[in-house]
Formats: C-alpha cells, structure tokens, sequence
C-alpha cells in the first residue's frame, strides 16, 4: 500500500498564527466561555491549524500544481475526457461554514490531456478557500481551459450548504446545482448531452 499523501495545510508564520489563535481566544471570551479551562486551553491552536487545512488553496498555485503533468496524445477529436464524483469541501465566504459536495469536469482535448490526478487537485485548490458554489465552478472551467487550451470545458458542482441547514431557514437535504461552460461546451448541445450521460444524468 502506498502511504497516505501528508495533508496540505496553508503555511503560516508564527504572527499570523498568533493573530487567528487571538482571535479564536477573543471569540471565546465574547460568548461567556473561560479559554484557559481544560477542554478549551489548546483550542485557539487547534482551530488555527484546522484553518490552515481547510484554507490551503491560499498557498497553492495552477502551474506548481500541474507540474508539468500536460502529455502530447493523438485523442479523438470530438471525444470527452471526464472526471465524475470529485468529492470537495469548502468554507462559505458568507458564514465560514462548510459546504460538500461533488465536482464532475469534462474537457475536450486539442492535442493535450493532463494527469487523471491533477483534476480533482485543481477542484481542490480552489474549494480550500473562502468560496461562493458559483465561483468555484467557474474558477475550476477558467483554470482547465488556461491550463490545457482544450476545445473547451464543463464544470457541474452539486453542494450541500450547512449555511442553509444549520441557520437561517434549516432546511435539511437542499442541494445546490451550478454549472459552467467554455468553448465548444457554449455552442454544441451534443457535447452537453454526451457530458450528463458520462455522469449518469
């Protein structure tokens, strides 16, 4: 079995880290809470590590990403490479609360395909920031297609918002949908259809 891969975490110096396990203490105080008992003593240091986990996109950059992963291959023309059931989770920028889902990309290659790997690090890199569904499913369709120069790309993000089952109207089971597409994905319905067949829908 090969290892696990070591968890990206967002590098932060000894002053940012000080500044959000502050501010993690500050809150704890505001809600009538004591962070110098037991169970909260570390906290301040354990949120600010979590943090920098789930904020690790911040750190992380498409072409160091890529690494160089793009292969010369003799595809088909007209022939979809899709990646279906990316599992993603995310901060809202709203609430910084978390949403989950799944990510499904196509892309239709113009001589080019990258690494099956590299796709689902690419939805990573831009989940593990303070998002909007909307904007993630762009920014993942903008990024292939600057990365791979294909024919053109899809994006279909579905996300479950605890913004909207833990506050607010709790709504439980509402699944957000968004989708985006580039190039020949615009103009051509077939390409469309051929992409939600790939994903069974």
């Amino acid at each position: 079995d090969e290892p696990d891969e070591p968890v990206a975490l967002l590098q932060l110096d000894d002053a940012r880290r000080a500044q959000i396990e502050g501010a993690i203490r500050t809150l704890l105080l505001a809600v009538g809470e004591q962070p110098d008992r037991d169970g909260l003593l570390k906290t301040p240091r354990r949120v600010a590590r979590m943090y920098a986990e789930l904020l690790a996109g911040y750190g992380q950059d498409l072409d160091t990403l890529l690494n160089d992963a793009l292969f010369d291959v003799a595809y088909d023309e007209g022939e979809l490479v899709t990646v279906a059931g990316i599992s993603f989770s995310s901060l809202c920028e709203h609430h910084m609360l978390p949403f989950t889902g799944t990510a499904h990309v196509a892309y239709l290659p113009k001589g080019k395909v990258v690494g099956l790997s590299k796709i689902p690090r690419v939805v990573d890199m831009y989940a593990r920031r303070l998002q909007v569904q909307e904007r993630l499913t762009g920014q993942i369709a903008d990024a292939l297609m600057q990365a791979l120069d294909p024919h053109g790309v899809m994006v279909m993000v579905e996300g479950a918002h605890s913004c909207c089952s833990l506050r607010g109207v709790k709504k439980q089971g509402v699944n957000m949908v968004t989708t985006a597409r580039r190039g020949a994905f615009r103009e051509q319905g077939e390409l469309r259809d051929a992409f939600y067949r790939q994903i069974g829908r």
